[in-house]
């Protein structure tokens, strides 16, 4: 197992695949108003090689990508060899092009049928998930990083929204929107066509839901430990939460634990945690202060603060005892290619800073890979490298190369 400082960029399946149609999300999309179609995505199904050759080139030496739990089994008890055999291909790719795959097992999208029969909350989700780990651990084998699950407090949320949901209207549909990366304000139920998430916020995850999660995890843990000898862990949403109250608020203690210290706390066991982080949120007396619309703010409505990443790596490190920290996700939702440049030269030199301060940092995986499909809509653009949607063109923007070289010079020094 090699221990080089990862430099990479991101992608989950759902958002880059495309045709995902045995996921809860492929369903949602066709019911939900104002919620854009995935559709054939970016088709990074069958040009993954593509996409992996063009991070090489850039000079990375990591890629974070999924395998999407509805394929390996679209109906219960059906598993799909085929599918088994494409991520294990995915797998054998990057490990050729010398990529270290850092790959989830989760990220947000489900088996309808899972999503159908009761979902996270059935007592038997457990189990299904311990056998979806136990079909997919032996194409894993020379993994060195697995995330068991993405963002489970953005998860937890999710769950939440749609038991709030079903309580006003029984009967009504699962809606489960992240809308935007890294736990950044979403778009209101059920109308998620709005790009303007920046006076919404989002309400407390449910601690049972999380507890639910965090069992499921360490279900998980067991099994890929005894399977594999890959470091194991699942990646937090930080919230990057800043103090605007009393300096001894109780609320900023309540809310960091219910949104994040929660799952931070389930992370102690691990062999590293991810963090994922994007912006900050001000917190009063009276809770989460919505966020008031500045010239700066990104594509998506949040705050430019490329501080974000450096206040919650040391929040993480401190939280979880000093479990090694894996940058998951980083990035910003812009038009402007320079502006990402910016936001990301600015996040890696807090990442630094703190690494410089004893905080055992090993990679870091700017999202996105690609322009994709952001939960909902298609108009942010998170990516290193453009798609053009009627053509599968790839072309790489300077931030891609950008990046490369900041590698480069961060591993030359």
């Amino acid at each position: 197992m090699t221990d080089q400082f990862l430099w990479g960029a991101a992608t989950a399946p759902h958002q880059t695949e495309g045709n995902n149609v045995a996921s809860d999300w492929w369903r949602n999309e066709q019911l939900i108003p104002g919620m854009e179609r995935s559709g054939d995505a970016v088709d990074s199904y069958h040009r993954y090689r593509e996409d992996m050759q063009l991070l090489v080139d850039a000079g990375l030496n990591a890629y974070r990508f999924g395998i999407e739990w509805a394929r390996i089994e679209p109906e219960e008890g059906h598993i799909s060899r085929a599918e088994l055999a494409h991520y294990r291909r995915m797998i054998e790719a990057a490990i050729e092009l010398g990529l270290t795959p850092v790959v989830t097992l989760h990220h947000f999208s489900v088996p309808r049928w899972f999503a159908d029969d009761g979902g996270w909350m059935d007592e038997r989700a457990l189990h299904r998930f311990e056998r979806y780990v136990q079909t997919v651990q032996p194409i894993l084998h020379d993994v060195e990083w697995i995330v068991t699950m993405n963002e489970p407090n953005m998860l937890a949320m999710m769950i939440s929204l749609t038991q709030a949901a079903q309580q006003a209207e029984p009967g009504a549909g699962s809606w489960q929107s992240p809308t935007v990366e890294g736990g950044a304000d979403a778009a209101d139920a059920p109308d998620a066509s709005s790009l303007d998430h920046s006076s919404f916020v989002l309400p407390d995850p449910d601690p049972e839901i999380g507890a639910r999660l965090v069992a499921i995890h360490h279900a998980a843990r067991a099994i890929l430990r005894a399977t594999t000898s890959a470091r194991i862990g699942w990646s937090v949403a930080s919230q990057a939460l800043i103090n605007v109250g009393p300096e001894d608020n109780p609320e900023l203690r309540r809310l960091s634990w219910v949104r994040e210290d929660l799952y931070l706390e389930a992370a102690r066991g691990d062999d590293f945690v991810g963090v994922q982080s994007y912006s900050t949120q001000d917190v009063d007396e009276h809770g989460i202060v919505a966020h008031v619309p500045a010239d700066d703010d990104t594509m998506v409505g949040t705050a430019y603060r490329p501080d974000a990443l450096g206040i919650a790596v040391r929040h993480t490190w401190e939280v979880t005892h000093g479990v090694p920290v894996l940058v998951t996700e980083n990035g910003i939702a812009t038009d402007d290619d320079a502006r990402r440049i910016a936001y990301t030269g600015g996040a890696i030199e807090h990442l630094f800073a703190a690494k410089g301060d004893g905080i055992d940092v090993r990679g870091y995986l700017h999202w996105s890979a690609l322009d994709n499909f952001e939960w909902g809509h298609w108009g942010p653009t998170f990516g290193l490298i453009a798609v053009d949607r009627e053509t599968f063109v790839r072309t790489p923007k300077p931030s891609l190369a950008w990046l490369g070289a900041e590698a480069a010079r961060r591993s030359a020094t």
